[in-house]
């Protein structure tokens, strides 16, 4: 087969049992795809965190893999010089599911873009692997991240399969005591991009049914929480099962 695989933008949670029903959803979506039962792990938004918080993120990883009787492949990747490597952008091919977990979204995005492991993400995804970006790998996915600490300034470049879509993660504590408005203007959206805001524990999912897709950009909600469509003074809220059309 040869068509888009499908697609999540997750608030929190990834490796979380409470997020194991649409880990497996999105692995099976691309072993039905023609793909193998491989759950690839991206740790490379916390390159620069410790070890010890790097060793974390693979237990929690391995577990995730391990419940869901996959095969898990943790890519130890955490600076760009271990994205250029080809032997580590190999062990990309042919996964069900690849999973960008979180940490910084602009070192993320900065050490991935034009590299033969974002090369082969990219290319195993349009080919129908599934694609999960949570927290920072969802941020990362737009096409550029804003810089919350300097407003007036451009954000930095991101990785642009989204190119529409500006994704808020952790929502529901991110923004919390303020209101939507102030929300977007905080993020400056450039004119035409959606700016959604994904609440912890939950996903903004598509390609998993036929009513979602990436090229029309139609997600179903999945998760404890919601989806925040943002635009303008106006806000939108919705839930598990719900669908959010953005083109």
């Amino acid at each position: 087969m040869n068509h888009v695989g499908a697609l999540a933008l997750v608030g929190s949670g990834e490796y979380m049992p409470g997020m194991q029903q649409l880990e497996g959803e999105l692995l099976r979506s691309g072993i039905e795809r023609g793909k193998s039962n491989r759950y690839v792990q991206l740790p490379l938004a916390a390159g620069r965190e410790s070890i010890d918080r790097l060793r974390y993120w693979q237990e929690l990883g391995a577990a995730a893999a391990e419940r869901l009787d996959s095969q898990e492949v943790f890519l130890p990747i955490y600076t760009r010089a271990d994205a250029m490597r080809e032997d580590l952008a190999a062990e990309v091919e042919g996964a069900g599911l690849i999973y960008i977990s979180g940490g910084d979204p602009s070192y993320l995005a900065t050490s991935l873009i034009n590299t033969p492991v974002w090369e082969a993400i990219e290319r195993n995804w349009r080919s129908g692997s599934a694609l999960a970006g949570c927290s920072a790998g969802a941020m990362a996915l737009g096409a550029d991240i804003p810089n919350f600490r300097k407003q007036s300034e451009v954000g930095t470049r991101g990785l642009n399969i989204l190119p529409t879509i500006r994704t808020i993660p952790h929502y529901n504590k991110f923004f919390g005591w303020i209101p939507d408005s102030a929300a977007k203007l905080m993020v400056r959206a450039p004119e035409g991009v959606s700016v959604i805001g994904v609440d912890e524990m939950t996903a903004a999912v598509a390609g998993l049914d036929p009513q979602t897709s990436y090229e029309t950009l139609s997600f179903a909600v999945h998760g404890v929480g919601g989806v925040h469509i943002l635009r303008g003074q106006a806000t939108h809220k919705y839930v598990h099962g719900e669908l959010v059309n953005l083109h």
